[in-house]
């Protein structure tokens, strides 16, 4: 019954937008997506499915993304960008609209997730994919007592054993967070107290460090550290991982929230709804988020994955509710920049 009703769609979606080739039927599929975002099994099950040849380019960084499809010539299908770049491509009239006819799985994503969308209204352009949050990993040995809040930067005990990332959007939207505001605050007065939190908590941290964090906790050398639960987790031994707690700060974290969108351009957009809508089938995600260690926004799945005694996620949706999605600032980036520079120098 699913398939007549797939190929019933087709034929109206044909029929009515018979200029754009990229609705034709055709074998093939062209994604760019994040290194290790899709564990390869599952693509390789989409393909024998389907019948599709997939060709499935990574990237490290939306910049790297943005600029590989803003050049042109690149032929792909899908990208999944952050919610800020997923911003900029709705607003250049990048990305073509989704038919969510096609993608009945949709109804299966969290509620809680559809009420953080500020930046594509009713998700006319984009599918959510997988949410994520920065948070803190504490020794619980050599910081017995903490509150789990950003104030845990100000306890003079860390004193040269904690790491902050060295990401302007994530450390000064923690602070503004901390101190009740949003993290896309472009307001002076904000900015600057949270400007002097911050240096408050620079006197305790070694360094500002994205890349090393991790494996400078599992050595011992950082007791506190500012992470991605699987940057830092995924380092440690069975007794460092015991011994260590990865909380979101109750005040909330500036948030990102990857999706699915199809170009404007795309030669194979039926073929990218249809793997869009497997990617949301409920055993297929529940497989995703076992593999990532990622939380569950698909409701289905989080049912499957209930029972599953050997899934374990870093944290749950529900850690996430004061947790804000991070916006593009465009032109008050720059203020950001300048509060950055002015903590990086201690001028």
């Amino acid at each position: 019954m699913a398939k007549k009703l797939f190929g019933f769609l087709l034929v109206l979606l044909l029929s009515c937008g018979a200029q754009d080739d990229g609705w034709k039927e055709t074998n093939q599929l062209n994604v760019y997506n994040w290194t290790y975002y899709i564990p390869e099994d599952v693509v390789m099950d989409f393909e024998k499915e389907f019948n599709i040849k997939v060709v499935y380019d990574q990237y490290t960084s939306n910049e790297e993304m943005y600029a590989k499809i803003i050049s042109g010539g690149t032929g792909y299908d899908i990208v999944v960008p952050t919610q800020d770049y997923a911003e900029i491509l709705i607003a250049q009239g990048m990305l073509a609209p989704i038919n969510y006819e096609l993608i009945p799985n949709f109804q299966l994503i969290s509620q809680i997730i559809k009420d953080k969308n500020n930046y594509d209204p009713g998700f006319k352009f984009t599918v959510p994919y997988m949410i994520g949050v920065a948070g803190v990993a504490v020794d619980k040995n050599r910081l017995p007592s903490y509150e789990k809040s950003w104030k845990v930067f100000e306890n003079p005990l860390i004193k040269g054993k904690a790491t902050l990332l060295d990401d302007p959007r994530q450390v000064i939207g923690s602070a503004l967070m901390y101190l009740g505001y949003s993290p896309n605050s472009v307001k002076d007065e904000e900015l600057n107290q949270a400007l002097q939190v911050l240096l408050k908590w620079k006197e305790n941290i070694l360094r500002f460090d994205s890349e090393s964090q991790g494996k400078g906790y599992a050595s011992g050398e950082f007791w506190v550290v500012h992470s991605y639960a699987e940057n830092v987790l995924t380092e440690l031994d069975p007794v460092r991982l015991a011994n260590t707690e990865f909380f979101i700060p109750k005040e909330g974290s500036p948030m990102y929230l990857d999706s699915f969108v199809v170009l404007k351009g795309a030669p194979n957009k039926v073929n990218a709804h249809k793997f869009i809508n497997f990617i949301h089938r409920p055993d297929i995600y529940a497989r995703i988020c076992k593999a990532l260690g990622y939380p569950s926004i698909n409701t289905e799945a989080d049912k499957i994955l209930a029972v599953d005694a050997e899934y374990k996620a870093n944290y749950t949706i529900k850690d996430l509710e004061n947790s804000v999605l991070y916006l593009d600032l465009g032109e008050n980036l720059e203020k950001f920049n300048r509060i950055w520079q002015q903590l990086r120098s201690g001028n």
